[in-house]
C-alpha cells in the first residue's frame, strides 16, 4: 500500500466519531493559542499607554528672567508649560496630584509611577546665561513590584519627555542668544563707525602731534638759547651787583666824607666865606702868573740841567783833585766862585765868566779850623748832592721835553684861573651850596643803596630764572622726546585704529542679524541639533508584526508536538504489513504534515483577518510556502524523536523547543545571550525559520530565505532518513517493546 493512502487512512480514523473529529480540529487550532492569541495580547502595546495611570506633581515656583540683550524682565513657568505638554501627549494617563499622594499611590499600585517637577525647575532651566548655570532635574519614581516593563517603558518615554523639555527650554535660550547676536551686530556696527571716526580723529591728532613735536623741538632749541642768555644775564647781574655794591660802598664813603667835610668845612664856609673869596682871588692871580711863565719853562729846565750838570762835574773834579784816595792831602786852594745863573734876571754868561775871590779857609761854627779830612768828607758829600741835583734837573728837563700837552697847560691854568675867580665870586654863598651838595650826596647815597638792593634782588631773581630756565630746558627736552614718541605712537595708533575699523566692519558682516522667523528656525535647530532619522529599511508597523516570525514557528512546533501525541510516529499497519521502512516513515509523516499545513493556514488567516491584528506579509505567497516547508521540517523532526525514543521522545521534543526558543534570537539579538546559546544558535532549524520569516514578512534580501530553505530541506530529509532507519529497526519486536519500562 502506498504512503499517501496509508496517510489518508490514518487521518480517516479521526472522522469516525465526534470525539476524534473534535481532537482533529483541536490539533489544527491549537497553534492559534501560541501564535495568534499570544501575539494578539501585545500586538501594539505602545498605542495604549494612555491607559496607564501616572502621578504628576508640579512644584515649580517659576522664575523671572532678564533677556541677555536687555529689555523688560520676563516671567518663566517652565513647569506649567511642561505639564500642559504632557497632558496633550498620549504618553500616559496623567493625574495631577500632591507629592504625598503620588508617593502613596506608587507604593500601593494605584499609580504605576510618578513624575515630579521640582520647585526650582524654571530657575535652573533659565540659569544657562547666568554666572551659576544649572540643569532642571525631573524626578521619576517607579515600583518594579507593580510592573517591571512599565518602568522600562517609562525610562524611554521620560527620555523623550526630557529631550522635548530640554529642546523647548533650549529654544528660548538660543532665541535670547540670537537676539543678543542682533544687539551685538548693531553695537559692532556702531563700534565700526566709531572706530572709523576714531581713525580720522587719530589722523588729525597725528598731524597735531607732528606739529607738537616740531614745536617742542623749536621750543627746546629756544629754551637752550634762553638758558644761555639767562646764564649770561645772571653773570652780568652778578657783575652788576658787584659794581652796584662798589658804587653803594663808594657813595656811602663819599657821603661819609662829604658829611665829615661838611661838618669840618661848614662852619668855615659859613664864617670865612670872604676869606675864601680872597684866597680864591690870589689863586686866580697865581694861576695867571704861572700861565705867563709856562712858555719859558722848557728853556729854564734846559738851563737848570746844564748848570747843575756843570756844578756836579766841578764838585766831583774838585773832590778828586783835592782829596786823592792814595796820597797826602795838599794845601787847599782857593775855591772858585759860583757860576752865574741863567734866569729872568741873569745875563746869560757862561759858568766860568766870573771868578770870585776865594773865601777864607773854612772853620767850624765855633771858629776852630777844619781839618783836611773833614773838609774832604764834606766836599765828597757836596759832590754827591751836586750830582743828584744834576740828575733831578736832567729828569725834569726830560719830563718837560716829553710832555706833549704843555700847550694845554696854559689852557688848564686859564681854566684854573676862571674856576678860582668863580670860587671867589661864589665863596660868600659856599655854605649854602655845601649844604645842598651834602643833601644831594646823601640822596645819591640812598639811591645807590636802593640800586644795590634792587640789583641784588635782580641777581637773585635772575638766578631763580636761570634755575627755572634749566628746568624749562629739561622739561622741553622731555616734551620733545615725548612728542616724538607721541608722534610715533599716533602713527601706530592710526594704523591700529584703521585695522580695528576694518576688523569691526568684517566682524559686522560675520555677526548674524536674524529676523524673528530666522531666530525661531535656528533656535529650533540648535535646541535639537541631532535629529533621529529613523528611516527603517524594512519597518515593522507594530510590535506584533515584529514578533510574528518568532511566535509562528513556536506555534507550528507545538502543533506538530501535539499532533504526534494523538498520532503514532510510525504507522502500525505499515509496520505490521512489513512495508519498506521509507514507506512506513512517509506514512507516519504525511498526515501530520498535512495537519501542519492546515495549522499554518489557520494561523496566517487569523493573524491577517482577526480584529486588532492585521498581519500584512510583504511576500505572502513566499510566506505560505516557507511555512509549509517549516511545517514539513518540524513534523519530520518530531516524528523521528517520537519514533526513535518512544515516550521519552516527547520530553526531548519539549527540550528541543526550549533550546530553539532561547537560541533563535527571536526577541533579543542572540549576541546578548550567554555563550552556550551563541554556540548552538547556528545548528537549530528555528534559527533559520525566524530569520527567513523576518525577510518574508517585513522585506529585505531573500538570501536568508534561501538559506533557510536549504537548511529546512536538509533537516527534513535527514529526519525522514533517521525515521526510516528507526522504522526498519522497529519491524523487529522485542520484549522491551512489548513491555516498556515507562509508558506516557
Amino acid at each position: 500500500m502506498r504512503s499517501p493512502r496509508l496517510a489518508a487512512l490514518e487521518l480517516r480514523r479521526f472522522t469516525r466519531g465526534r470525539l476524534p473529529r473534535a481532537g482533529l480540529v483541536t490539533i489544527v487550532l491549537l497553534p492559534l493559542l501560541y501564535g495568534a492569541l499570544y501575539l494578539w495580547s501585545f500586538w501594539d502595546p505602545y498605542s495604549r499607554l494612555d491607559r496607564v495611570p501616572v502621578a504628576l506633581v508640579n512644584e515649580d515656583a517659576g522664575a523671572t528672567v532678564t533677556p541677555p540683550a536687555g529689555g523688560e524682565p520676563q516671567r518663566v513657568t517652565a513647569g506649567d508649560e511642561l505639564t500642559r505638554a504632557l497632558h496633550e501627549s498620549d504618553s500616559f494617563a496623567w493625574h495631577e496630584t500632591s507629592a504625598q499622594d503620588a508617593e502613596a499611590g506608587v507604593e500601593s499600585g494605584r499609580y504605576f509611577l510618578s513624575l515630579t517637577i521640582p520647585e526650582d525647575f524654571s530657575a535652573q532651566v533659565t540659569s544657562g546665561p547666568g554666572e551659576d548655570p544649572g540643569r532642571g532635574a525631573l524626578r521619576v519614581r517607579t515600583n518594579d513590584a507593580n510592573n517591571y516593563i512599565v518602568g522600562q517603558i517609562a525610562r524611554t518615554v521620560f527620555s523623550e519627555v526630557r529631550a522635548a523639555a530640554s529642546s523647548k527650554t533650549s529654544r528660548g535660550f538660543f532665541d535670547n542668544i540670537f537676539v543678543a547676536f542682533s544687539a551685538i551686530h548693531g553695537s559692532t556696527a556702531q563700534a565700526a563707525q566709531g572706530a572709523a571716526d576714531l581713525r580720522d580723529g587719530i589722523g588729525e591728532a597725528h598731524g597735531g602731534a607732528e606739529d607738537l613735536a616740531d614745536g617742542a623741538r623749536r621750543a627746546e632749541d629756544g629754551s637752550a638759547d634762553l638758558l644761555d642768555g639767562v646764564d649770561r644775564l645772571r653773570d652780568g647781574a652778578g657783575e652788576l651787583e658787584d659794581g652796584a655794591s662798589q658804587v653803594a660802598e663808594g657813595t656811602q664813603t663819599l657821603a661819609d666824607k662829604v658829611d665829615e667835610l661838611a661838618d669840618a668845612v661848614g662852619p668855615i664856609t659859613a664864617a670865612d666865606g670872604e676869606d675864601i673869596a680872597t684866597v680864591a682871588g690870589r689863586v686866580a692871580d697865581a694861576a695867571a702868573t704861572a700861565r705867563e711863565h709856562v712858555d719859558s719853562l722848557p728853556e729854564d729846565a734846559a738851563r737848570a740841567a746844564k748848570l747843575t750838570g756843570a756844578a756836579a762835574d766841578g764838585a766831583e773834579g774838585l773832590h778828586a783833585a783835592l782829596c786823592p784816595a792814595d796820597g797826602p792831602l795838599p794845601r787847599l786852594p782857593e775855591l772858585p766862585g759860583p757860576p752865574a745863573a741863567d734866569g729872568p734876571g741873569g745875563d746869560g754868561a757862561s759858568p766860568d765868566a766870573t771868578a770870585p775871590t776865594a773865601p777864607p779857609a773854612p772853620t767850624a761854627p765855633d771858629g776852630a779850623p777844619v781839618s783836611p779830612e773833614e773838609l774832604c768828607a764834606d766836599l765828597g758829600r757836596y759832590a754827591e748832592y751836586s750830582r743828584d741835583a744834576a740828575d733831578v734837573a736832567a729828569d725834569v728837563k726830560g719830563h718837560v721835553d716829553s710832555y706833549d700837552h704843555l700847550d694845554d697847560l696854559a689852557s688848564d691854568l686859564a681854566a684854573l684861573e676862571d674856576a678860582a675867580r668863580e670860587v671867589r665870586e661864589r665863596a660868600p654863598g659856599l655854605g649854602d651850596d655845601l649844604a645842598g651838595a651834602v643833601e644831594q650826596v646823601d640822596r645819591l647815597n640812598d639811591g645807590a643803596q636802593q640800586v644795590y638792593e634792587g640789583v641784588k634782588a635782580l641777581h637773585e631773581g635772575i638766578g631763580t630764572a636761570a634755575d627755572g630756565a634749566t628746568a624749562l630746558n629739561g622739561g622741553l627736552t622731555d616734551l620733545s622726546s615725548g612728542a616724538e614718541l607721541l608722534d610715533g605712537g599716533m602713527v601706530r595708533l592710526s594704523d591700529g585704529s584703521g585695522e580695528l575699523a576694518d576688523g569691526l566692519r568684517d566682524g559686522v558682516g560675520r555677526i548674524p542679524d536674524y529676523s524673528a522667523a530666522e531666530r525661531a528656525d535656528r533656535s529650533e535647530v540648535m535646541a535639537d541639533p541631532v535629529g533621529l532619522d529613523s528611516a527603517k529599511a524594512h519597518a515593522a508597523p507594530n510590535y506584533g508584526t515584529g514578533f510574528a516570525p518568532y511566535f509562528i514557528p513556536l506555534a507550528l512546533w507545538v502543533g506538530a508536538m501535539v499532533a504526534y501525541m494523538l498520532m503514532p510516529p510510525l504507522n502500525r499497519r505499515a509496520l505490521a504489513a512489513g512495508a519498506p521502512a521509507w514507506r512506513t516513515a512517509l506514512a507516519g509523516w504525511l498526515p501530520v504534515a498535512a495537519l501542519g499545513a492546515l495549522q499554518a493556514g489557520a494561523l496566517l488567516a487569523v493573524l491577517h483577518w482577526a480584529p486588532g491584528m492585521g498581519l500584512q506579509p510583504l511576500r505572502p505567497l513566499g510566506t505560505v510556502g516557507f511555512l509549509l516547508l517549516t511545517t514539513a521540517c518540524f513534523t519530520a523532526i518530531v516524528q523521528w524523536l517520537g519514533a526513535r525514543f518512544g515516550p521519552a521522545g516527547r520530553i526531548l521534543v519539549l527540550c528541543a523547543l526550549m533550546l530553539q526558543l532561547t537560541s533563535a534570537g527571536g526577541t533579543y539579538p542572540v549576541q546578548t545571550s550567554p555563550e552556550f546559546f551563541n554556540a548552538i544558535h547556528p545548528f537549530l532549524p528555528m534559527t533559520y525559520v525566524v530569520e527567513g520569516l523576518r525577510h518574508l514578512i517585513t522585506g529585505g534580501g531573500l538570501g536568508p530565505v534561501w538559506q533557510g530553505c536549504a537548511v529546512l530541506l536538509a533537516y527534513t530529509a535527514g529526519a525522514l532518513a533517521l525515521t526510516a532507519w528507526t522504522a526498519r529497526r522497529a519491524s523487529v519486536w522485542t520484549l522491551k517493546r512489548l513491555h516498556p519500562e515507562l509508558t506516557l
